[in-house]
């Protein structure tokens, strides 16, 4: 404890940390506080069929990505998600249409076109999902809205607002990137999902204690357990990597001969990340944009989808991270490409020919990488679902896996890794009384 308090000392010293720690806790204190701002016109009192809808299924997860502005009818409601989303399909468009590949390889003026036509699809997505959400508001919560005002006026100012919201809670992602800790919309998910933590484990809590045959304290401290499991499997997942060794015959620096040095090329056994759980889940989320957010009246394959703890959900959900996995790691790692700049190098696996020889061999151990790698991940995903089963209240379960806790195992590491590298270039010691933070912490975005 001494020790934590002392390196806290430390990162208040260094004035250049103090002041992107302090403009980090601003901004992430002005996104929560937007959380809670009501449209214009909107009643919160009479919101409450809004927030039932969204304590179960896959509008609990919109809400929990929103950080509850999703039910509370808020300016912020639609969140970072509609950004996100455009994100996935600039990625896909990078890897198929030639245009964007094109564009890719510019490099940061090519960059600089993306993130644009990244920002123009976020715009054209949210005036979607905009009068979406105002539709099914209107659906739960139709005497919310103040007496004299028409819903059909409405819908064009608070669309603009929502949209509006969004692209703010986008501006305020960057600017933590650029002058915070971290990467900023990676740090606007986070404090959304931690922000349901507090209540979360008070309703968890209390309910092992009132519901007859909850199992009691004794169940809950087996909660407890099977989480921290899962939270140390996560880590594992962020920052686990695999080497396979690769001897050079070049030169070494400062020296005239030739020598044996060896060196490794560092393949993560799980080189995707998260980022399979989230195209998984932006795919998911499909059916809740045909139906309108609503279940009534829905068919039964629609309302089988849209219960995340479902058995058609999840096998289909299973599928879809495993399929995206082999995807994600294909487009992120090139066997034949690295085998080039092998060869190219004077570098060569031992036992290995170069040039195709070599790409098939890394091809191959990727893929039986990525094979339990992927399989892991699909479990990871479907632990608040197996949760579930063991009567783990919704909001609570959320955290014992899937997307919710990845990012939020990613964004802690990748951030102690920000911090820490501040303090090492002024001398000070790590954060961890362990060491280092290794390298591989990964940020959703």
């Amino acid at each position: 404890m001494k020790k934590f308090i002392e390196t806290l000392k430390n990162c208040w010293r260094i004035e250049d940390l103090r002041q992107r720690l302090l403009i980090t806790l601003l901004f992430t204190a002005i996104y929560r506080f937007g959380s809670f701002v009501v449209l214009p016109g909107i009643n919160p009192s009479k919101l409450d069929q809004l927030q039932s809808q969204t304590a179960g299924g896959l509008m609990s997860l919109l809400d929990m990505f929103s950080g509850g502005a999703f039910s509370n009818a808020s300016i912020f409601a639609l969140g970072i998600m509609p950004y996100i989303s455009a994100s996935i399909v600039m990625q896909l468009l990078a890897v198929a249409v030639p245009y964007f590949q094109k564009m890719q390889r510019e490099g940061e003026s090519g960059r600089k076109k993306i993130n644009w036509y990244t920002r123009i699809l976020t715009v054209g997505i949210l005036l979607l999902q905009a009068p979406s959400y105002l539709l099914n508001l209107k659906a739960q919560a139709e005497s919310a809205l103040s007496s004299g005002i028409s819903w059909t006026l409405f819908m064009i100012p608070a669309t603009i607002l929502l949209a509006a919201g969004s692209m703010f809670i986008l501006w305020l992602g960057e600017r933590i990137t650029d002058k915070g800790v971290g990467n900023g919309i990676s740090m606007i998910i986070m404090i959304g999902i931690i922000a349901r933590l507090p209540q979360a484990f008070v309703q968890e809590l209390g309910s092992r204690f009132t519901a007859i045959s909850s199992g009691g304290l004794v169940m809950f401290i087996i909660e407890i357990l099977v989480l921290y499991a899962v939270v140390c499997a996560s880590i594992m997942l962020v920052q686990g990597t695999r080497k396979i060794p690769v001897q050079y015959a070049k030169r070494l620096v400062g020296n005239k001969q030739y020598g044996g040095a060896r060196q490794y090329i560092p393949l993560k056994l799980f080189t995707a990340n998260v980022m399979p759980i989230i195209f998984a889940q932006a795919l998911m989320f499909i059916p809740l944009a045909f139906v309108r957010y609503q279940s009534d009246g829905a068919s039964s394959w629609a309302t089988a989808l849209m219960d995340n703890r479902s058995l058609p959900y999840n096998c289909i959900y299973v599928a879809l991270i495993i399929a995206f996995t082999f995807f994600y790691t294909a487009i992120t790692l090139n066997p034949t490409q690295m085998a080039e700049d092998m060869k190219r190098n004077n570098g060569f696996i031992p036992g290995i020919k170069p040039g195709k020889d070599t790409a098939d061999y890394i091809d191959t151990i990727m893929t039986r990488l990525t094979v339990p790698g992927s399989l892991f991940i699909a479990f990871i995903a479907v632990m608040p679902a197996l949760a579930g089963l063991l009567n783990v209240q919704q909001a609570f379960s959320q955290f014992f896996g899937g997307t919710s806790l990845l990012i939020l195992v990613g964004v802690v590491i990748d951030t102690l890794q920000q911090i820490e590298s501040h303090m090492l270039m002024r001398h000070y010691d790590g954060l961890l009384n362990s060491g280092r933070t290794r390298n591989g912490g990964v940020a959703a975005y």
